[in-house]
């Protein structure tokens, strides 16, 4: 055997340089490709690169590892052109086998690949801080898998196409359709996201909901003598649109835990709501204030911060995350309404003079309201009033559940879900609404 170091140049310009074994090239050496511009250096078996060796690519990138007739074959270091870097390993030139690889765009993988594609288990760590863990084909999340997602929000189950099966679509207040509840009192909603199929996303976790308020909000001429607010040109906001057949303002939230003001310590705060004590008992035997579907809206919108309205944030738990597809919201209350927004006191509704039927909803054999039925029963005057200030007034109001999650989970924002309620007055009968003023609640 003869072995010796020599150089061959080739025709197309290409050439090796290295190692001969009774003339053939084998052994460690370089050689050029003339026409595609690679370069390798390493062993060589017959002419053909094999064992480990280093190939430069000129359309940029490089690998560094094992070869089998000029191919990727065995353990080895690949950087594409894009930067993007694998380790692992290769058969017939591609990823096939247990590999890890950094994506361009700073994602990272180590799991199993099948000709060049993720397939089978892996591991998934993206540069937004979400992690998948599961089963892979033709590089999608196929099968059994966990995504933790960057905002905190955990999907578990089956995925196909790269989607999550149970995913959550919507989200569902619980409860009758109209929820009545007490003046002042606190209340709690339990809320549940539902897949398409009307069932409980159970394999969702961390979603963010929030909650918040709204007043059914009336901006018309034949209302206008009625109106409970006197509403700044500057405060006001675009209505939002319920599902209810009206639209509603923004309402505040108040909640017991929140360190917020309780409705008796708020009196202070309230106190500019509250009109001359001269003005008051007119008011107070006005069907009006007791209405529940003659009282509009016009308070401010969610744009309103609540430092805006020179107090405490009404509602510091106003955001839950989910657990197994579902979360609750206890100790909500409806707070007094805020600055800017002064309550209008008057005499009954000129109308009811006109056809001698009251419109307050108060229903047939309802007598005017006097100040025992007000917040406070028989207390003095002063007490009462002061409470009356301190929290919502009877009427219509919205409950709202939005998604906040952020990011949005996998991209996808839920709709808001919507909840009515109903705020009677003390000694008010908890009876349904009247036929074509809005839903009514179930039997």
């Amino acid at each position: 055997m003869h072995v010796g170091w020599g150089k061959l140049l080739f025709k197309d310009g290409s050439y090796y340089e290295g190692e001969f074994v009774d003339g053939e090239i084998t052994g460690e050496g370089c050689r050029l490709w003339a026409s595609s511009g690679n370069t390798y250096s390493g062993q060589f078996v017959l002419g053909e690169p094999q064992g480990h060796g280093i190939m430069k690519y000129k359309a940029g990138g490089h690998y560094e590892g094992e070869l089998s007739h000029g191919a990727r074959e065995g353990h080895g270091h690949l950087v594409d052109p894009d930067g993007q870097a694998y380790w692992g390993s290769f058969h017939d030139n591609k990823r096939h086998g247990q590999g890890h690889m950094v994506f361009q765009n700073g994602d990272k993988y180590e799991g199993n690949w099948v000709q060049d594609r993720r397939q089978g288990h892996g591991v998934l760590c993206r540069a937004d801080g979400s992690t998948y863990e599961g089963q892979w084909h033709s590089d999608v999340f196929s099968g059994l898998g966990n995504m933790t997602h960057c905002s905190g929000a955990i999907y578990r189950g089956m995925w196909i196409n790269g989607h999550p099966v149970a995913q959550a679509k919507r989200i569902v207040i619980t409860g009758p359709e109209v929820m009545d509840v007490a003046q002042g009192s606190p209340f709690t909603l339990s809320v549940q996201l539902r897949q398409d199929n009307g069932e409980v996303a159970k394999g969702e976790d961390g979603r963010v909901l929030k909650i918040s308020a709204g007043v059914r909000y009336v901006q018309l001429p034949a209302y206008s003598e009625v109106s409970f607010f006197k509403v700044n040109k500057d405060s006001q906001e675009t209505p939002i649109q319920t599902p209810f057949g009206f639209e509603c303002i923004a309402y505040p939230l108040w909640s017991p835990k929140s360190g917020g003001l309780e409705p008796r310590a708020a009196l202070e705060s309230a106190g500019d709501l509250l009109p001359p004590k001269g003005e008051l008992e007119p008011a107070l035997a006005s069907n009006t204030f007791r209405g529940q579907r003659d009282i509009p809206g016009g308070l401010p919108g969610e744009n309103s911060s609540p430092s805006s309205w020179g107090r405490k944030p009404q509602c510091p738990e106003d955001c839950q995350r989910v657990e197994q597809g579902c979360a609750q919201f206890s100790d909500v209350r409806l707070g007094p309404p805020p600055p800017g927004y002064s309550p209008v006191f008057f005499l009954n509704d000129p109308r009811e003079k006109a056809d001698g039927r009251p419109r307050g909803g108060l229903g047939p054999g309802r007598t005017t309201p006097t100040m025992q039925d007000l917040p406070g029963g028989s207390r003095p005057d002063g007490v009462a009033t002061a409470e009356l200030a301190a929290a919502a007034f009877p009427g219509e109001y919205v409950i709202m559940i939005r998604d906040v999650t952020d990011p949005p989970f996998l991209g996808h924002t839920l709709p808001t879900a919507f909840k009515h309620l109903r705020v009677l007055g003390k000694g008010m009968d908890q009876r349904p609404h009247v036929p074509g003023e809005g839903p009514e609640s179930p039997s």
